[in-house]
């Protein structure tokens, strides 16, 4: 296996589950308070932009990475709107 290919793949594993933690509390919490929503919107955007690049150019390590982070992160923006709407 080429070492780029390794990198790539670690690379995907530390940044994709360094996220893992926050999202276990925010999701168990449902505490989004010192969440902004706009970040939020451009973050889970960003990262479908990355899945659709991932499938572009047929690389897994890109692609599976931010899958998970979709994942993790689509909960959090659902609960973070939900808040703000109970507030308007």
């Amino acid at each position: 296996m080429d070492i780029s290919i390794i990198i790539g793949f670690i690379a995907a594993f530390l940044t994709t589950f360094s996220f893992l933690p926050q999202a276990i509390k925010t999701i168990s919490t449902k505490n989004t308070d010192g969440i902004s929503l706009s970040m939020y919107i451009l973050f889970v955007m960003g990262v479908s932009f990355w899945i659709l690049y991932g499938i572009f150019i047929s690389d897994l390590a890109i692609l599976s990475a931010n899958i998970v982070t979709l994942l993790l992160s689509s909960p959090i923006l659902y609960l973070k709107i939900r808040s703000v709407s109970k507030r308007a």
